[in-house]
């Protein structure tokens, strides 16, 4: 019986960790920063760059740099996904208009930015779950250490990989996955 009861847990619990890791970026639903629900299937079919965001960061200054990669490439199958999160330093401390105001106005940004939202700790977002957990994604974990965190995403809603958030969003490394150079 024991033995029955063991067996049965082991295959639950291979069964949880597959249905787990089946998920993709294609199953949430975010919130924009108009404070709307945005299914993230509506970018089935393109590479996506998922940042987390700070107005009063020193790296703040990624937004000029995101906004030149998301012209550059927005036609070719490619978005960027700004989420602002309060969670290093109290670098985002406006509110969601606020924040979409000073991006307009600083940095002319047009690529789609979501609700503020938590990128760690215990009211981590769903969304940012499923990326740092390899148990949620399929992949890795990798926790979020700053401001300006990048994490690829392919065409089919896979996790691909994270990315320091020193990494300049024009760097080789991104504008080279994006182009399908290896």
């Amino acid at each position: 019986m024991k033995q029955l009861v063991f067996s049965v847990l082991m295959v639950l619990s291979s069964l949880s960790a597959v249905m787990a890791q089946s998920n993709s970026f294609y199953d949430f639903t975010v919130q924009t920063i108009e404070g709307e629900d945005f299914s993230l299937d509506s970018f089935k079919g393109k590479k996506v760059l998922v940042v987390n965001v700070a107005s009063k960061c020193g790296l703040t200054s990624q937004y000029a740099q995101l906004q030149t990669l998301y012209e550059r490439y927005r036609e070719k199958n490619f978005v960027i996904i700004g989420f602002p999160a309060n969670n290093f330093g109290a670098q985002e401390p406006g509110t969601n208009e606020e924040i979409q105001e000073f991006c307009t106005a600083n940095y002319g940004v047009t690529f789609p930015m979501m609700a503020k939202i938590s990128v760690k700790g215990d009211d981590i977002a769903p969304l940012y779950r499923w990326l740092t957990s390899q148990s949620e994604n399929g992949v890795a974990d990798a926790e979020v250490k700053w401001n300006f965190q990048k994490f690829l995403i392919d065409e089919q809603g896979h996790w691909l990989q994270s990315i320091s958030p020193s990494e300049s969003p024009l760097s080789e490394l991104i504008t080279n996955w994006i182009e399908g150079v290896q």
